[in-house]
């Protein structure tokens, strides 16, 4: 009889073991999903402020590259319009000089404009 009763005994032993050993295996599983949860998390945080510098830098870029642009078709388009006044100039100063009579016209008239008594 005492060795049935003992027998029981780690029976119960033998269970109460079992259960912490559960409890205990199931505590260190919740606690690494919470850590693999942060973890995830974390990367998921990190990874969108990468991708948000990332844009900020490609748009910072770009507003650059069309500045850039900006200037040189500005340059450009001045330059055109420095060529197209000095064509100009160039025609209606050969047409004002075509002949000796709008020579002669043109430096009287220049010279009713000139102030001798200054």
């Amino acid at each position: 009889m005492e060795a049935a009763e003992q027998a029981r005994q780690e029976m119960q032993n033998l269970q109460a073991d079992n259960e912490r050993i559960l409890k205990e295996a199931r505590g260190e599983r919740e606690s690494l999903l919470k850590e693999a949860r942060e973890l995830r998390q974390k990367m998921i945080d990190e990874a969108k402020e990468e991708a948000k510098a990332q844009g900020e830098q490609l748009i910072s870029q770009a507003k650059v590259a069309i500045e850039s642009e900006k200037q040189a078709a500005i340059s450009s388009l001045k330059n055109e319009v420095a060529d197209l006044s000095l064509e100009i100039a160039e025609r209606l100063t050969k047409e004002q000089l075509s002949s000796d009579k709008k020579q002669t016209e043109l430096v009287q008239k220049l010279l009713k404009e000139v102030d001798f008594n200054a």
